[in-house]
């Protein structure tokens, strides 16, 4: 599923995460640990088990779209964060519109290591 998602939407994600390091610096670690997952929104959402976070790429939905899956995603899933990400918004926009599912502890502590000037991981 990690292929499929990766080919279809013909992004390098590499480089994405490497980009976005000054606001998200433990993306690019987590991603060449192979933690963030990457599948296709089929309205089917899949337990994190060992990834930190899963970005689902919904080729066809609006910035507004995306903005309400995640208020509602937030309101159900408590041990979890949901963001959104769309290339409307620019700046660190993902290139392809997506949802972010995050375990909800393990950000927490990442963000707690960033304001400490020193990310931190659970895993």
């Amino acid at each position: 599923m990690v292929r499929e998602a990766v080919d279809v939407s013909n992004v390098d994600w590499t480089s994405y995460f490497a980009s976005i390091v000054s606001v998200c610096p433990w993306s690019r670690a987590y991603w060449h640990k192979q933690k963030i997952d990457v599948q296709l929104w089929k309205s089917e959402i899949v337990p994190l088990d060992d990834f930190v976070a899963r970005m689902y790429i919904h080729q066809n939905a609006s910035g507004r779209q995306l903005k309400k899956i995640m208020e509602r995603m937030n309101d159900i899933r408590h041990e979890e964060e949901w963001l959104f990400s769309h290339p409307m918004y620019k700046g660190h926009s993902t290139p392809v519109p997506i949802l972010i599912q995050q375990d909800l502890e393990i950000l927490t502590k990442a963000r707690k290591g960033r304001d400490n000037g020193n990310a931190q991981e659970k895993r």
